[in-house]
């Protein structure tokens, strides 16, 4: 878990703050209040802050309101603001002894976003609290070009963010950001980005974004074609389902097919740890174990508190029994870029 180090350091208290509500799947718009305030404090000199909380004109700053004027003014008293306190009361729910063991072998996070698509968070935030919750690394899966409404990256923006990760892994050793994508199957089966940068990255993770209503055997098409694509080794929330809100009904698609596919081709099939996801169901995971398949528990988090979530993923994983030696972030760096390796070289002719 993130902590924080520096007691009374207003900026601090803030980025906690929004963690915390991260964790909790809160509005996008309450966290960015909070990191825009840890920003507007950051670039405000200790002593002009102390003189605005004394003359009680905190909310002057720009991204400073009532509530985080409150939260400022009450580090630099010294004390931990109350706000704070409450978050940390309520953690997240405890893990059952089986789910346990499973989160301990897990080594990294397979699937997140940053604010390079539609994450909140810069991509050294999100590799700094993967870092800091004991993972060896975390693959930074951005959306491909065609999920427009999430910012998604072309060739051109996705060479640039592997710039980027060679840098911040530089800075960042012994943690390694691995480089990846979330492409989007598209309606043929073809995946949404330049096949050349696909063999270049470290993982990627194909998902079906758009017309997941569409009937069952067009849909066992599109997805077994994108299955058997070299470079696809994470089938992502195979069903597409929503459960709150309005909700989203399942996709229909030939399990058994699919699932047979991915056990022939080594792709892994997705364990989505998100609240609202939770995809697969339980008898689709069930199913996918009796094909042979390889597995991922992934967040797919696209803020800091999210990568927490990998916990509810490793309860769907104990509810079926996956076996945990079939979780590939279960497997070493090593193994895992080995394993994603091999799957980006296409099987010879005849």
């Amino acid at each position: 878990m993130e902590q924080t180090d520096s007691a009374g350091d207003p900026g601090e208290y803030l980025r906690r703050i929004a963690y915390l509500l991260e964790r909790q799947h809160a509005n996008t718009y309450r966290v960015r209040a909070f990191r825009q305030a840890a920003e507007a404090v950051g670039q405000t000199g200790p002593e002009r802050l102390a003189a605005l909380h004394l003359s009680g004109r905190l909310a002057d700053l720009p991204g400073i309101g009532p509530t985080t004027a409150q939260i400022v003014g009450e580090a630099l008293e010294g004390r931990v603001p109350g706000y704070l306190q409450e978050l940390e009361s309520q953690p997240v729910a405890p893990l059952s002894p089986e789910a346990l063991r499973y989160r301990a072998r897990l080594s990294g996070d397979c699937h997140s976003h940053s604010d390079w698509s539609d994450g909140g968070s810069s991509i050294r935030e999100m590799a700094e609290a993967a870092a800091a919750l004991g993972h060896s690394y975390l693959v930074l899966t951005d959306h491909s070009p065609r999920l427009t409404v999430a910012h998604g990256l072309d060739a051109a923006r996705l060479s640039e963010q592997l710039d980027v990760v060679a840098a911040l892994n530089e800075e960042l050793a012994p943690f390694r950001i691995l480089t990846g994508i979330e492409v989007d199957i598209l309606e043929d089966g073809s995946l949404d980005q330049d096949l050349g940068l696909l063999a270049d990255l470290d993982v990627v993770v194909a998902s079906v974004h758009s017309k997941l209503g569409m009937e069952a055997r067009f849909m066992t098409q599109r997805m077994l074609r994108a299955i058997e694509s070299p470079h696809t080794d994470i089938l992502g929330h195979c069903t597409g389902r929503k459960l709150v809100g309005r909700g989203r009904k399942p996709s229909a698609f030939d399990a058994e097919a699919v699932f047979a596919a991915c056990a022939a081709t080594g792709t892994a099939v997705e364990i989505n740890s998100r609240p609202e996801r939770r995809d697969p169901p339980a008898e689709l995971i069930s199913a996918a174990i009796d094909a042979g398949c390889l597995f991922s528990i992934d967040t797919d988090a696209h803020a800091p508190g999210q990568l927490e979530w990998l916990g509810f993923g490793c309860e769907q994983a104990a509810e079926v029994a996956v076996p945990p030696d079939r979780v590939v972030n279960g497997w070493t760096l090593d193994e895992v870029l080995a394993w994603a390796g091999d799957r980006a070289v296409p099987s010879p002719p005849g």
